[in-house]
């Protein structure tokens, strides 16, 4: 061989591989081999799944997404009530110039968005406590989570009723206590500020269960690892709580914050029957304002326009919490 021949390269020697698993399409994506069957098969599947789950998916549409779009077209509507039922006679934005014209709502609207803020935080702080109780339990954690369940599985109603037998002013056990303690027998639902305090205690009495059990479930999933690495390290148990414990459990959080707004701004039921919206309008929630308005005063546009308001706030509101713990998350795992 001569000095001007060169060697044959690794790429002239070795023909180029065609099919098989491992040809490159565009992209240097791989093909898989024998594909067309394959995925004749599962458009087949994916085709008797849509088959199985289209009637759910036609209930689901009519009993929640129709009502939505016909409360938002309501809403832009000037409703005529007759014997015969409502008949839509215009569309117009005077609902919402008047819905945001109106006291009653900005009022609605902050109390509703205090009573959130006031429970979740409360909530969360006395359901976490209960939840690291729980998960320190060797023995009777089973008894304990099926008590503490007793006052979420009940029906709304039924204890809000428990409530206003508790705060009635002439049999009440709050009220003779609060005499014993005050010498004056205190009217607790007839009064603004003791009737927002007495829907708050029922409803945190009600619901920090719900957050105990989702943020107990948290932890019993944490690495033990971990907490042996800060126990080496000699971090006692407050400073393991904040720099160990919590910091795993914010996803937890997050959900059970979530869902606890979802429930807490859509307050109707305890107010309904503790107060009716009173006294005046102190406990007036925005699901109640939109039921007097659309079923006490028929004024279906108006009400309507409350409720799709009152809608895309809550949906607002979560989105951007959601946002906001993203980017948290996001900023803690660039660090």
């Amino acid at each position: 061989m001569s000095s001007t021949e060169k060697a044959p390269t690794a790429a002239a020697t070795v023909p180029p591989q065609r099919g098989g698993a491992h040809d490159k399409g565009r992209g240097g994506a791989r093909r898989p081999a024998f594909s067309g069957p394959r995925d004749a098969m599962e458009r087949r599947m994916a085709r008797i799944g849509w088959l199985f789950t289209a009637p759910s998916l036609v209930v689901i549409g009519l009993i929640t997404i129709f009502p939505i779009m016909y409360s938002l077209v309501l809403s832009f509507s000037r409703v005529r009530i007759g014997y015969d039922g409502f008949v839509v006679e215009s569309m117009t934005f005077d609902n919402y110039v008047a819905l945001f014209a109106s006291q009653d709502f900005y009022y609605a609207l902050g109390f509703t968005v205090l009573y959130t803020v006031i429970t979740v935080a409360v909530e969360l702080v006395l359901g976490t406590l209960a939840a690291l109780v729980m998960e320190r339990l060797t023995t009777g954690r089973g008894w304990m989570m099926a008590l503490m369940l007793i006052p979420w599985s009940m029906i709304t109603v039924v204890s809000a009723q428990l409530w206003g037998y508790i705060y009635n002013s002439s049999f009440g056990v709050a009220t003779w206590a609060l005499e014993g303690i005050t010498g004056s027998t205190p009217l607790i639902l007839g009064e603004p500020v003791p009737a927002i305090t007495a829907m708050m205690v029922a409803d945190i009495w009600k619901t920090t269960p719900f957050v105990a059990i989702i943020v107990l479930a948290g932890l019993v999933m944490l690495p033990q690892d971990v907490y042996e690495a800060a126990e080496v390290d000699g971090a006692n148990a407050w400073k393991t709580f904040w720099q160990v414990t919590l910091p795993q459990l914010r996803a937890t959080i997050a959900v059970a914050i979530l869902f606890r707004i979802l429930q807490a701004f859509g307050l109707f039921d305890l107010p309904f029957v503790l107060t009716g919206g009173g006294p005046g309008t102190a406990t007036q929630s925005l699901a109640v304002m939109g039921y007097k308005v659309l079923f006490q005063d028929l004024n279906i546009g108006p009400g309507a326009a409350v409720a799709t308001a009152t809608g895309l706030l809550v949906t607002g509101a979560c989105l951007l919490f959601l946002r906001s713990f993203k980017a948290q998350v996001g900023r803690e795992e660039v660090s």
